[in-house]
């Protein structure tokens, strides 16, 4: 157990690594496809490698295939039985292939130095409380970074308030993770030292 700390601390390298959990698919808001492209390409330019779900589908996909082909290193990381149904982007720097959906999570965060969550369903709200969950009790200080393109998280945002004001956390679970408008404050946010 006394290696779980250092699992989720953050990577000491000078090329940091970006987490990005987001959707499968693409949704119907097009503002979210451009926001997963900008993020590609921020992270190419600013010489940061993505850490993403190793998918050629949806926003997954167009992160991915933005900041490849702005020249961004990437490491995909995809469990066996999404093989067949989300083809690993071609183009990647390095791709590992998992047992299932949990390790697939840790194999993600625990190479990467922040986490930024974009628009998605199911799964991206899976690893997000994962994320956060990791954080509330102590296994990491990465940066969790909610990109709040459109309004798409206010309702999560107001959910967690919810669960605060009923007592089932208390505030500072909010000092967390910060939600983000848009790809400037996103690199902003993620320009800081990271802790």
């Amino acid at each position: 157990m006394t290696g779980q700390s250092n699992l989720f601390s953050g990577l000491h390298m000078s090329m940091r690594s970006v987490c990005v959990f987001c959707g499968s698919r693409s949704g119907r808001n097009s503002a979210h496809d451009r926001a997963a492209r900008q993020t590609g390409e921020m992270l190419a330019r600013r010489g940061w490698r993505l850490v993403f779900g190793a998918g050629d589908v949806g926003l997954m996909g167009a992160v991915a295939e933005a900041a490849t082909a702005a020249g961004a290193s990437t490491l995909g990381v995809i469990p066996t039985h999404l093989l067949g149904r989300e083809r690993a982007v071609r183009d990647h720097t390095r791709l590992v292939v998992t047992e299932d959906m949990h390790e697939r999570k840790k194999v993600m965060f625990m190479n990467s130095d922040a986490a930024v969550v974009l628009p998605g369903g199911a799964g991206s709200l899976d690893e997000f409380f994962e994320v956060l969950t990791w954080a509330q009790i102590g296994l990491h200080k990465k940066p969790i970074l909610l990109l709040d393109v459109d309004g798409y998280w206010q309702p999560l945002l107001r959910l967690l308030d919810h669960v605060i004001a009923e007592g089932f956390a208390d505030a500072s679970l909010l000092q967390h993770f910060r939600a983000v408008p848009d790809v400037p404050a996103l690199e902003a946010a993620l320009a800081e030292p990271f802790g």
